[in-house]
């Protein structure tokens, strides 16, 4: 018989199987990667239940949460547990502190499947408390180095040439500027955070102590950096990667109007992609209204629109460039020059992206940091 589990850091690095009790309004709020809500209770059911405790206390709570999951409901969520014990037998369950709830879930799963299933000691909030204590250890024991540039220099491609990347975009589901919004929906912030955490403790377990990443705010579309590591991304050495131009035009192009009109046309089809892109577009650019300026934005904008009209009808995307160019050269190359001057003394290598890839290789090699 498997007996319930404390050993946080194993579950995540073997990606165990595991299925959540909270309620649904609990677990949308943030989870584990991979892990499956099987709820005792739904958000009306746990509700009642709450407001029972509150009025009445724990014995007349738990007697209203055996009424409300009787019978056929009763039923249905035991079966969906049982599929999932056999399914995964290998795994585990847990609630919001590895207490009342899960072990009820466990009792039943005992006495009336006759499957013996182990909990998680702690549940939800122990393990969560582990994830943010492994970021925490991870800044204070590790070594960082950061990968600036222009925008389009091609940054994000070089950070996937490196085994040793932390990938925030990634991670955010963005693209990190005012166009980074991708097709499908960002993560909840604790699952963000989560997914960076279960990140950090799988390359530390294959022995990397040093990681690079991106030179990002602390905002990356709607996902905060955690605020040890963006303090920390304020003086780790960086690493400046250059482009010509053209290729960055060629770049953007391709990152945010081809790649993602076809992202958009996957998720939602045809029709409605193509549409929905076009408004993502605009809006993108409605967004920066204010630092571009009144007459900056118009003109931007209407070359633009006229861009996406054509490829709308035609699929071709050459008039795209009009406003990459200008926002490039009127907007973003300035702020990013800017920030380079402010950030000098920390570059501690420049050049393009074989250049930059083969430096960073190298760099990986060198004694960690004591």
């Amino acid at each position: 018989m498997r007996h319930d589990c404390t050993d946080f850091r194993q579950l995540f690095l073997d990606d165990v199987p595991m299925m959540d009790m909270r309620a649904p309004v609990e677990f949308a709020k943030g989870a584990f990667p991979g892990v499956v809500n099987l709820p005792l209770m739904n958000d009306q059911e746990r509700q009642k239940v709450g407001t029972c405790y509150k009025q009445q206390g724990q014995a007349a709570a738990i007697a209203l949460g055996h009424q409300l999951v009787s019978g056929a409901t009763k039923q249905a969520r035991l079966e969906a547990w049982a599929a999932f014990a056999q399914a995964h037998p290998e795994g585990y369950l847990y609630c919001f502190r590895g207490g009342l709830r899960s072990q009820i879930v466990q009792g039943w799963l005992r006495d009336e499947a006759g499957i013996q299933y182990p909990r998680v000691k702690g549940g939800y909030k122990a393990m969560r408390t582990f994830l943010l204590e492994t970021t925490q250890q991870a800044v204070e024991q590790c070594d960082f180095v950061l990968v600036g540039g222009l925008t389009g220099t091609g940054k994000t491609d070089v950070l996937h040439q490196l085994t040793n990347v932390l990938d925030l975009e990634g991670h955010a589901n963005h693209r990190g500027s005012s166009f980074g919004k991708r097709a499908t929906a960002q993560p909840a912030q604790i699952d963000f955070e989560n997914q960076l955490a279960i990140d950090l403790l799988k390359k530390r377990a294959h022995g990397i102590e040093q990681f690079v990443l991106e030179d990002e705010g602390r905002i990356v579309g709607s996902c905060t950096v955690p605020l040890a590591l963006y303090q920390g991304m304020q003086q780790y050495p960086l690493v400046w990667l250059e482009d010509s131009f053209a290729n960055r035009v060629e770049r953007i192009l391709r990152d945010y109007v081809v790649n993602l009109s076809a992202e958009f046309v996957a998720v939602h089809g045809e029709e409605d992609g193509r549409r929905l892109f076009a408004e993502r577009m605009l809006q993108s650019m409605a967004n920066i209204y204010k630092r571009l300026g009144g007459e900056r934005y118009q003109r931007l904008s209407e070359i633009l629109r006229e861009a996406l009209e054509v490829q709308q009808r035609s699929g071709a995307v050459d008039l795209h460039r009009g406003w990459i160019e200008g926002l490039l050269t009127e907007y973003y190359d300035p702020m990013y020059a800017y920030q380079r001057d402010a950030k000098a003394e920390r570059i501690e290598f420049a050049g393009d992206a074989v250049e930059v890839r083969e430096y960073l290789k190298a760099r990986a090699l060198r004694e960690p940091r004591k």
